[in-house]
């Protein structure tokens, strides 16, 4: 139901919502801007070659960042009017949104760790195992969450406001899936650490070739894409975690239209944070190994081929073929 005030003590929370249509049209605009930055990579390494299972993820993870920043732009624009379903359908949209994508990103990491892992049927069982675990838990908790909360339409002093209700201790269950996909991305981490320092040491052990030195190299460009994914879930998840936290919410149950400058910042930057994890980050798990492997072919000499560990399976690389 659309609530029509007038009343001044609403417009320290008006400069609030403001303030927040700012930070996700910054977001918007950084998924679009890394999507233009990368866009020759992109029609080089992902169009022109054949498709596979880490092709389409890539496409869709890419190219859904851009309605879903317009869709979080929409959703909480102070000028745009919406009804309350509406407003509701968005917000399930981009929860929505959330799950989907965190779930194939998983998918990569699978991939990731199944190639370095050396094709473990034991490694892939565990991994989808708890990937599935995770996830289901997450969906779940995510549907119950959604039940609970409500979006309605504040038209204040001419600005519309799409206030976040809560009932009973959603914050309890948003934090909860927080910490799930945490311990996802903790083993995911830790499994890749382990196996390169296992693979660092017996390649020092066999000493220098330069196949030894190309599957080093390929190691060393994995764990770096790695890590750098795993800290901007760090980010996100710490300020997710904090903005959940049992008394911002009780002080804040709207969280959008709160007045404290520190909660604002915090609520502000999180849109920001998170799509670069998904959006920017995520694509860039391909696009790395993507691009270290065409290099690996430019770098080989016309008549010379060599066994390339890749980001989807093994092949065998040669001048003429492709990635």
């Amino acid at each position: 139901m659309t609530v029509v005030l007038n009343d001044p003590s609403w417009w320290p929370k008006i400069n609030s919502n403001v303030f927040y249509s700012y930070w996700i049209l910054a977001a918007g605009v950084v998924v679009v801007y890394d999507w233009a930055l990368t866009l020759g990579q992109e029609i080089e390494l992902i169009w022109t070659h054949r498709w596979s299972l880490m092709t389409v993820l890539y496409l869709i993870i890419r190219y859904i960042g851009i309605p879903y920043s317009v869709v979080y732009m929409l959703a909480f624009a102070p000028y745009i009017s919406l009804t309350d379903a509406v407003g509701n359908n968005m917000y399930y949209a981009i929860n929505g949104t959330n799950v989907v994508v965190t779930a194939m990103l998983g998918v990569i990491m699978i991939a990731r760790l199944y190639t370095m892992y050396e094709r473990s049927r034991m490694i892939l069982i565990i991994l989808v195992f708890i990937f599935l675990a995770v996830n289901i838990a997450c969906g779940v908790v995510t549907a119950i969450a959604l039940k609970y909360t409500i979006l309605e339409e504040l038209i204040i002093s001419g600005t519309y406001i799409c206030d976040l209700g809560y009932e009973g201790n959603v914050w309890l269950l948003n934090s909860l899936n927080w910490m799930l996909y945490t311990v996802w991305e903790v083993l995911a981490l830790c499994l890749s650490v382990w196996i390169a320092v296992k693979h660092f040491r017996d390649l020092r052990r066999l000493g220098p070739s330069r196949t030894r030195s190309t599957i080093g190299d390929c190691f060393r460009v994995l764990i770096k894409s790695h890590v750098l994914f795993f800290a901007g879930f760090v980010c996100v998840s710490c300020l997710e975690l904090a903005i959940l936290s049992p008394e911002l919410a009780t002080l804040t149950p709207g969280l959008v239209n709160s007045t404290s400058m520190g909660t604002q910042i915090l609520v502000g930057v999180l849109p920001i944070f998170l799509g670069v994890q998904m959006f920017v980050l995520g694509p860039r798990l391909i696009l790395s190994i993507r691009e270290y492997h065409a290099k690996l072919v430019a770098n080989s000499d016309a008549e010379t081929s060599m066994t390339s560990i890749v980001f989807q399976e093994r092949v065998h690389v040669s001048t003429s073929s492709t990635v």
